[in-house]
């Protein structure tokens, strides 16, 4: 166990469930402008009509799998948690993460509110420490919970000596 007492280890708390629908959103986002614009071109362009009707079938059913997924899986392996010594996350859906961030070591800490998550009434609060592997972030919160979150680690770190500040 680490001198400090802080060690690495799943974090209990899940993400809102309307994560789900935010990273469906946004993966449907990403995929649907290519396929409507080679679909377009695939009716309007005769001679091209294969070629660019075919990558559009393909990005659609790839996309598709994706979209119905990635949310699911990120949902399962979304966690986080707050102790009197440290913040816990677990992210990721392809490379899963675990991050531990001590009190003494938080820096700064962030909420942010994109379009699509005030949509779905969440938002993404980031803990910066010192650490080259760069913030830790926890994504699809309740915009309460966050604030709250924020509020106390806040209050915790200002209470807490150590070598951030």
């Amino acid at each position: 166990m680490p001198e400090d007492g802080v060690r690495l280890r799943p974090p209990r708390n899940r993400v809102e469930r309307r994560a789900v629908a935010w990273w469906t959103a946004q993966a449907l986002a990403l995929l649907l402008p290519p396929v409507i614009v080679l679909v377009v071109l695939g009716i309007l362009i005769a001679p091209a009509r294969f070629w660019l009707l075919l990558p559009a079938v393909l990005i659609a059913v790839l996309g598709a799998v994706y979209t119905a997924v990635m949310p699911q899986w990120r949902y399962r392996v979304h966690r986080w948690e707050i102790t009197d010594d440290a913040v816990y996350t677990s992210a990721g859906w392809l490379r899963q993460e675990w991050r531990i961030a001590p009190m003494s070591r938080i820096q700064t800490v962030d909420t942010v509110r994109g379009p699509l998550q005030q949509l779905f009434d969440l938002s993404s609060v980031t803990v910066t420490t010192a650490s080259a592997a760069g913030p830790l972030n926890i994504d699809g919160m309740d915009r309460e919970q966050a604030a709250a979150v924020v509020e106390q680690l806040t209050t915790a770190t200002q209470a807490t000596p150590g070598d951030a500040t």
